[in-house]
């Protein structure tokens, strides 16, 4: 049997936050199951932990949405963190991923990281067909989308309105063109978002990758930091709202410089048994 641990990431709450699924000790999992246990649990991501590859450092991950594997997610590197603070390490964290290492600190719940990796531009995708994506108006956007990420691309785009970003009805016949048209952005996920002075109000939709909403997207948060930062190239921090719109909120800090991003929040465990296959 391998034990695994589920819990709600962004949030300080039960049913809050972004669920995640953590194995602990993934070692013995035969690598042609962890696809299928990932559709098996059938969140957003499953994070697999491994002893690093490097002794200096604490762990590696795997992480997986129910259709792929992905080298970088922002929620399932903090509720790691905090599921290996738990296990006892840390507070100072050394984490191997896909995209590289990825140093972070957790403690008492609470958990934070800091990106290195370059933010990405891939494409802007036509404004038309992303409002067709989104069942908005062309008038609702406030700026041109861009396709950016450091390691998953998401195609952000400013809204006019907080009522525009309540108002999105997903069209999955446009998500399709889109994915056709701009393949690089692997699902043509969708992160729109209204800021409103150090808050920025943010929805994230993929549902090619199974992820018809996702309630906190941290990858998605580093790169919208990024993206702000570039714009002015001042130092900057702001927390985005997530999650709001389906009835799980989620709460993620930004902080960003020259050099890095930082993404925190809070995660609590939920969930705690057994695979037995």
């Amino acid at each position: 049997m391998t034990r695994y641990l589920t819990y709600d990431v962004f949030t300080d709450r039960p049913f809050g936050g972004n669920p995640l699924a953590v194995v602990p000790e993934a070692t013995s999992l035969p690598e042609d199951q962890l696809q299928k246990i990932a559709r098996e649990f059938n969140y957003s991501e499953t994070v697999f932990l491994y002893p690093p590859e490097d002794s200096a450092n604490t762990a590696r991950l795997r992480i997986f949405t129910p259709t792929m594997e992905v080298p970088f997610a922002g929620h399932p590197t903090i509720g790691a963190a905090v599921a290996l603070s738990e296990m006892g390490h840390g507070p100072d964290l050394r984490l191997e991923l896909k995209v590289g290492l990825i140093t972070a600190q957790a403690e008492n719940g609470n958990a934070r990281f800091t990106a290195r990796q370059p933010l990405e531009t891939l494409a802007h995708p036509d404004a038309a067909l992303v409002a067709s994506a989104l069942g908005l108006e062309m008038a609702d956007f406030k700026s041109a989308p861009i396709m950016a990420g450091m390691g998953l691309a998401f195609t952000f785009t400013e809204l006019t309105t907080r009522e525009a970003l309540s108002r999105i009805a997903t069209d999955l016949a446009h998500f399709r063109a889109g994915h056709a048209r701009y393949p690089m952005g692997l699902d043509f996920a969708q992160a729109p978002y209204w800021r409103d002075g150090e808050t920025v109000h943010l929805r994230m939709f993929a549902p090619l990758d199974d992820i018809p909403e996702d309630p906190a997207t941290g990858s998605a948060a580093a790169a919208l930091g990024r993206l702000l930062f570039e714009a002015t190239r001042e130092d900057l921090s702001f927390e985005i709202h997530q999650g709001d719109d389906m009835g799980r909120p989620s709460r993620i800090t930004v902080s960003v410089d020259a050099g890095s991003v930082t993404i925190g929040g809070q995660a609590i465990r939920m969930m705690e048994g057994a695979l037995v296959f």
